[in-house]
């Protein structure tokens, strides 16, 4: 029994949604009472009694007096039929319409660096994942000088130390690669893994990377969902299939990854869906993507959106803006283009791992 099926019961709510499928549901029944038996002779029947091949809604009790039956049958099979119909697109209609509620919800927010408390940037230079204790720490925590209880610099050895908890990093590629294989066996930190998956990704072991990522994304993490999309969009490790990349594209979206979201208005746009495309945009422009907000100001300059529009979008990508600025990231911006926390324009990339 479908979903819709199990909704079609008495007393349910006449402003249902599935409506239009119930009512349907109601007719098909009535219409198939007598199933039991043969809809030519009334003979009770067995289970392998023969059917009608086109609306498999009547039986027969044998091929006789389905041949028979067959003419005084036929306007009652299209109605059969265009019932079915009408039932599967209404079926349809309402799966669209609860995956789009879905699709463009707002997603929540990134959470906040744990030591400084301010809103974690989404651009990936904005943070730093630490394998020693599983933290993501943002750019100007990660380059903020490091102090004794005295209030004195600590060398720059101790500099090495990781903001959180304080243990000293590898100072090998392959003690890192050791690091985070450590926390992967944990088997709960999906960053460790999404991380583990992009060395095998690098190492042209799309099979592992895939493997990786898909148990990264079902713990939660969005960029696992994007590097699998984009790996069906090229066809890394797997055949080129953009259903599938839509697919994976829409699950990082939903999980909060504005660059999944930006590929995904783009698609829109190709399209000619623009109203599509511009509410996919505000989302990512919301998540700080400055390429989304770049992309309403050309719909509303070639006379596609409104002045309010883009004014929103405007509003939205400052208000993000807001929620994750602050000195210390500012300064460690300056100091090096690694620590870079927010979007400017198209060159800004994402990163596999730090």
């Amino acid at each position: 029994m479908s979903a819709s099926d199990s909704n079609c019961k008495d007393g349910a709510s006449a402003k249902s949604n599935n409506d239009g499928v119930c009512e349907i549901n109601d007719m098909l029944q009535n219409m198939n009472m007598a199933l039991s038996r043969c809809a030519n002779c009334g003979k009770e029947g067995s289970d392998n009694m023969n059917t009608c091949n086109k609306c498999n809604m009547v039986r027969y009790c044998n091929a006789v007096c389905k041949k028979v039956h067959k003419k005084k049958h036929k306007k009652d099979c299209e109605e059969y039929q265009r019932l079915a119909t009408e039932k599967h697109n209404e079926e349809l209609r309402i799966a669209a319409e609860l995956h789009d509620e879905k699709l463009f919800k707002q997603p929540p927010p990134a959470e906040d660096c744990p030591i400084c408390f301010i809103r974690l940037p989404t651009l990936n230079s904005g943070t730093k994942y630490y394998a020693c204790c599983g933290k993501v720490i943002c750019s100007g925590c990660s380059f903020a000088p490091v102090y004794d209880n005295q209030g004195n610099e600590v060398d720059i050895i101790k500099q090495n130390e990781c903001p959180f908890c304080r243990t000293v990093a590898p100072k090998t590629d392959e003690g890192i690669a050791e690091r985070i294989k450590k926390r992967v066996e944990v088997n709960d930190d999906a960053h460790a893994i999404y991380n583990m998956g992009c060395y095998h990704f690098i190492a042209k072991d799309y099979t592992k990377a895939l493997e990786l990522w898909h148990r990264a994304g079902e713990l939660g993490h969005a960029e696992a969902c994007l590097s699998i999309g984009c790996a069906y969009q090229i066809g890394q490790g797997v055949e080129v299939d953009m259903e599938k990349a839509i697919y994976y594209w829409e699950l990082a979206a939903m999980k909060g990854d504005e660059t999944a979201r930006h590929n995904l208005g783009s698609m829109e746009d190709e399209r000619g869906n623009v109203n599509r495309a511009l509410k996919h945009y505000m989302i990512s422009a919301r998540n700080g993507y400055a390429d989304s907000l770049n992309m309403i100001k050309e719909i509303y300059n070639s006379g596609q959106a409104t002045k309010d529009d883009y004014t929103e979008a405007l509003q939205l990508y400052q208000a993000y803006l807001g929620e994750i600025k602050s000195p210390q990231r500012d300064k460690a911006a300056a100091a090096r283009e690694e620590y870079k926390y927010y979007y400017t324009n198209a060159g800004d990339i994402r990163r596999y791992w730090v």
